[in-house]
């Protein structure tokens, strides 16, 4: 095999780009994975809102969702901010916002999809024809009968479409990315609030009509805890999250896809991880070699390990190391090149939690900070790992130097703050099971622990992918005992 150089390109073409937004879709159909999250999204019910943290992935399975909706006839498009960006804003009352966007979003769907089926018509003509038909779905329908009655002549391929929806009569509308310039203000609350009545409104009156939203975390939490109303749309609700075994697949079908090879992630979804990893061997060293809690591990351990369950923190862990092995000329990523990097990886997952949970706690960055380990909690515990009572305290002790206040006026106290640090991922629920195993859970999985932090036989730990921000000063202490979460 040939050796490899870790140029830029490479790296890109190795582990694909942070954003979905961002590559080739060809490349990124060729490494996605699909999972549960996916069959929930594509079932066939009218609403569904994709919830997950940034980095998870939201806009690739809608890319992905929208493509096989296309291939197999179907009428369907993705609506971005830009095309949004002005419905809902300026407007105080509550009920004439959710008008807007409903009267809004048809005329936008009725435009897209005609554009998308190479039919021209002019704003004017669309909005007057969506209203003198009522519905969007029957606006449509009288548009395309009268495309086939007049023998009017249509490529074979939108012919199809066209066919398919007279029968159907279904059009699933993806709205993507709307925490762009999300600020969490009241406006920004009410704006997402109203978008997701009128969704609600839009679907009661066209049928047929399937609307999937994706929503940050953050944006999600805010929205439902500030109005009333969005108590409708829990059952709607569908979290993104992935195991970590789906992840290594993930990884290492990028990987097969960068030398051309065929992989079918299927096919290997229980295949013990330990014998997954001869997969990885042209791109990394087998095992860490080092001192300490992580020496002679197998280097697929040291990923997951450090990754939160989020694809994007792969993509940036995997392609910081190969960035250094590029700098030192190696051809493949060592132990020494994943420790260079460490320090700076953790200082950026520190900076993406800040930036994306600010909205909702604008203190949030001394809360991360605050949580640095003292001499007392490295002799006891080596800093990382608190039972309840334990993190109560130290959060205690950080409110001493000001009080938290969430965006929504309400005063943060030790639980709510504790309750938010495991949300975010910034901790994770830890037990050792009665072999020595550890375990980990995320919000994702058991959100019922945040709810009491009731400790049901586990304690908190800080997360590894920050330890190296919050101790930059020593290269073992940040160590974690190895994540053998979801291993195969």
């Amino acid at each position: 095999m040939n050796e490899i150089e870790f140029d830029d390109e490479t790296i890109a073409q190795l582990f694909g780009t942070e954003a979905a937004e961002d590559e080739d879709f060809s490349r990124l159909h060729s490494y996605y994975v699909k999972n549960k999250t996916h069959l929930n999204l594509t079932s066939n019910l009218p609403i569904r809102i994709l919830v997950g943290h940034k980095g998870i992935g939201k806009s690739a399975i809608f890319q992905i969702a929208h493509n096989e909706d296309c291939g197999h006839n179907k009428v369907s498009i993705i609506i971005h901010p830009d095309d949004i960006a002005q419905l809902g804003v300026h407007v105080e009352d509550f009920h004439q916002i959710i008008r807007d966007w409903k009267e809004g979003l048809i005329e936008i769907i009725a435009a897209k999809v005609l554009e998308n089926l190479d039919i021209r018509m002019d704003n004017e003509t669309i909005k007057t024809g969506v209203k003198g038909a009522g519905k969007v779905i029957n606006f449509l329908s009288q548009v395309f009968k009268s495309r086939i009655d007049d023998n009017v002549n249509l490529l074979p391929a939108k012919k199809e479409i066209i066919s398919r929806f007279l029968v159907d009569k279904n059009i699933i509308v993806y709205i993507d990315d709307l925490d762009r310039g999300w600020e969490g203000n009241k406006a920004d609350i009410q704006r997402v609030s109203a978008l997701l009545n009128a969704i609600r409104d839009l679907c009661n009156t066209n049928k047929g009509l399937k609307f999937r939203i994706s929503l940050r975390a953050d944006v999600y939490y805010l929205v439902r805890t500030s109005d009333e109303s969005t108590d409708k749309i829990e059952s709607y609700v569908v979290w993104h999250s992935w195991t970590n075994h789906e992840i290594l697949l993930l990884l290492i079908k990028r990987i097969e896809a960068y030398f051309g090879r065929d992989f079918n992630a299927k096919d290997y979804r229980k295949t013990p991880q330990k014998d997954l990893a001869r997969f990885l061997t042209p791109i990394f060293s087998q095992r860490f070699e080092d001192t300490g809690k992580w020496r002679n591990a197998p280097t697929y351990r040291i990923l997951m390990s450090l990754i939160r369950k989020r694809p994007r923190d792969l993509v940036k862990l995997c392609s910081l190391a190969a960035k250094n092995a590029y700098e030192k000329d190696s051809t493949i990523i060592s132990t020494e090149n994943l420790k260079a990097i460490f320090s700076e990886y953790s200082q950026g997952r520190i900076q993406d939690t800040i930036n994306e949970y600010r909205s909702e706690l604008p203190g949030i960055e001394r809360l991360l900070l605050g949580m640095k380990p003292n001499r007392n909690e490295i002799k006891e515990n080596s800093g990382w790992i608190y039972t309840g009572p334990e993190l109560r305290n130290k959060i205690f002790n950080i409110i001493q130097g000001g009080e938290f206040y969430f965006k929504n006026g309400s005063k943060a106290t030790e639980k709510t703050l504790a309750q938010f640090l495991y949300k975010i991922n910034f901790l994770t629920a830890r037990k050792t099971l009665e072999d020595g195993t550890i375990v980990r859970a995320y919000f994702e999985e058991k959100q019922y622990l945040a709810s009491t932090l009731a400790d049901f036989g586990y304690v908190w730990e800080i997360h590894p992918a920050f330890r190296w921000a919050l101790s930059p000063d020593d290269d073992k202490r940040p160590l974690a005992d190895i994540d053998l979460s979801n291993e195969g």
